[in-house]
């Protein structure tokens, strides 16, 4: 049973920084490509960012496109989301997901999963982040 476990999230002043981890288990995560989602408080759950397997192909929101970096250390079974200048529309409830197996890993498959939120079946509880003004 695939389990994806976030923390990191917390209260930090704009401009500052975070940096998020998800521990992930149950399932080899070969041919998974992970991600990030966020949901504010009234709002829809929207997509972050995206990784391969290797760490090779990312693919990320134009909204956070420079602030935000996603990586992940498989020795560690361990995804994480740097952000950086962090600004308080970033406020919200971040998710770590995972969606597979794919034959294969790549950009398009990291667009698809951005795109396909409903087809998601492994998520995370959430971290929370605040970010005050």
């Amino acid at each position: 049973q695939i389990q994806l476990v976030e923390s990191g999230g917390g209260l930090v002043q704009a401009g500052g920084a975070l940096r998020l981890s998800c521990a992930y288990s149950g399932s080899p995560f070969t041919n998974y490509a992970m991600g990030w989602f966020r949901q504010s408080p009234g709002k829809a759950r929207e997509f972050v960012a995206a990784i391969s397997w290797s760490g090779i192909s990312t693919y990320y929101a134009e909204s956070i496109k420079g602030r935000f970096t996603i990586s992940r250390d498989n020795t560690k079974n361990t995804l994480y989301l740097q952000m950086n200048s962090l600004k308080p529309e970033d406020t919200a409830v971040y998710y770590c997901a995972a969606d597979g197996p794919h034959a294969i890993v790549v950009v398009t498959t990291l667009m698809q999963m951005a795109a396909g939120i409903e087809n998601i079946k492994h998520w995370g509880k959430g971290t929370l982040v605040t970010v005050s003004s």
